[in-house]
């Protein structure tokens, strides 16, 4: 059989359909579709010899950028001498370990015990799971439910899924798994906040609403990104968080926070809510724990979660045959070596202020621009079709994907959810790539809107 680079992109895709089934799978948009042979940086390479702009880090995680060898050697290194060992109680390896302490100082104060998943769907489901039988251990069983956001993308497992906000996800698989509640999010561009109260507080404040029309007696915790992802990179107001976490103290609500994006310097900082001073009682966290080298991901407990569970006397009946994969704890750790030594978190910081004052300056005065968002190295620029009104495009005319196309055939390659199209490269990405970004979504945004 010959490989992919003796064979035409033509070919490959053929092959392709014949056989893949892919995640959020449609063949008749895979037909013009690529085929990725090799990364270095911030740029990605087409079968067919195309370079392109990583403008999503492969899917928000490649955060230190492709073609690492670090993490390479890493990896087969681990696999030379152990390649898998289990994680069950009975069985661990000193990889799990220094990860696990390596990681107590990375994340929240009051956050020391960790429990390794395969990625952020099994993330959310180990946060789900924990926060019940915590409940049951406090002598409360029946705080199951699960409050989220709109917009809010948790990942696509049945409980995962229905804890996700995003309702495109749902239709096909109903029923969602009972128990899970949706409120607004703070979405600063759309919320709309009684007169005389804070946009931020008035958000926070529909949680309060939820907690006591579910019962507080019956919800569980709160699940939320600190930067809402994939839902149009959706930064809350200054003092949402701060009011969220005086809610939950107020009814024993344990505060999950999705750090899957958000975690490990894509904002400028570690971890999300540090943004805003608060600390979560649970943080999972995936994608940038590795960069995407190996599939890999986890939940972080507070101390008193994990007193509790230490306390108890059942066995703990949560387990993945890949928890602490050595391979997986052995490219984290690597992988946080680059972070710290190339200071990657304040780079973060500096180049996505760069791209996102770049892209104001370029885009906000168009009149299909409604604004131009984010945080740290996430931006997010929101098409409208009247500036006035913020009224979106009818969803027939798929302005957003129309500028996806046009940003594709100029060499950047990113996501759009629906009309808002996203950025999260990875923080390697040069100055100059920085500004050919910008650069590219203009000519895209002008291409077709005029």
């Amino acid at each position: 059989m010959a490989t992919s680079q003796m064979q035409s992109k033509a070919e490959l895709l053929a092959r392709d359909q014949a056989h893949l089934i892919h995640p959020l799978h449609n063949p008749s948009q895979h037909g013009s579709g690529h085929v990725w042979v090799r990364g270095e940086g911030a740029r990605i390479y087409d079968v067919d010899g195309k370079e392109y702009l990583d403008g999503l880090s492969g899917l928000w995680n490649v955060f230190v950028g492709h073609g690492r060898k670090e993490l390479a050697r890493a990896a087969a290194e681990q696999m030379e001498t152990l390649g898998y060992c289990s994680g069950y109680t009975g069985s661990t390896n000193a990889h799990a370990i220094a990860l696990a302490e390596r990681l107590s100082d990375w994340v929240y104060p009051k956050i020391n015990h960790f429990f390794f998943t395969s990625g952020g769907g099994e993330s959310s489901d180990s946060s789900f799971k924990t926060a019940r039988y915590y409940w049951k251990l406090k002598g409360k069983p029946d705080k199951t439910k699960v409050i989220s956001r709109v917009w809010g993308y948790h990942g696509v497992t049945l409980a995962a899924m229905s804890a996700t906000g995003i309702s495109s996800y749902w239709p096909m698989f109903e029923p969602r798994v009972p128990g899970f509640v949706h409120i607004p999010s703070p979405y600063p561009y759309r919320y709309r906040a009684p007169e005389g109260v804070s946009p931020g507080v008035a958000a926070a404040n529909e949680l309060e609403k939820a907690i006591l029309a579910e019962g507080p007696d019956t919800v569980a915790m709160f699940l939320a990104e600190p930067v809402q992802g994939a839902g149009g990179v959706i930064v809350p107001q200054d003092d949402y968080f701060v009011r969220v976490r005086e809610i939950c103290d107020q009814y024993d609500v344990l505060l999950v926070a999705d750090e899957v994006i958000t975690g490990f310097g894509r904002t400028g900082k570690k971890f999300g809510l540090e943004h805003w001073g608060v600390e979560p009682d649970i943080m999972q966290f995936a994608k940038g724990v590795t960069s995407g080298y190996f599939p890999f991901g986890g939940i972080g407990i507070s101390d008193e979660i994990a007193e509790a569970l230490n306390q108890s006397d059942p066995v703990w009946m949560h387990a993945y045959t890949y928890s602490s994969h050595p391979v997986g704890c052995r490219v984290a750790s690597a992988n946080l070596d680059i972070i710290e030594s190339e200071d990657l978190v304040a780079q973060a910081r500096d180049k996505g202020n760069r791209l996102r004052e770049g892209l104001h300056e370029s885009l906000s005065r168009h009149s299909h621009v409604g604004e131009v968002r984010g945080l740290g190295l996430m931006c997010a620029v929101e098409i409208v079709a009247d500036k006035a009104t913020k009224q979106e495009f009818p969803a027939a005319e798929k302005t957003g994907a129309r500028i996806h196309s046009e940003t594709d055939k100029r060499g950047l390659f990113s996501r759009v959810r629906g009309d808002v199209y996203v950025l999260a490269p990875p923080v390697v990405i040069t100055e100059a790539e920085i500004d050919r970004t910008i650069e590219v979504l203009s000519e895209a945004v002008t291409a077709v809107l005029g």
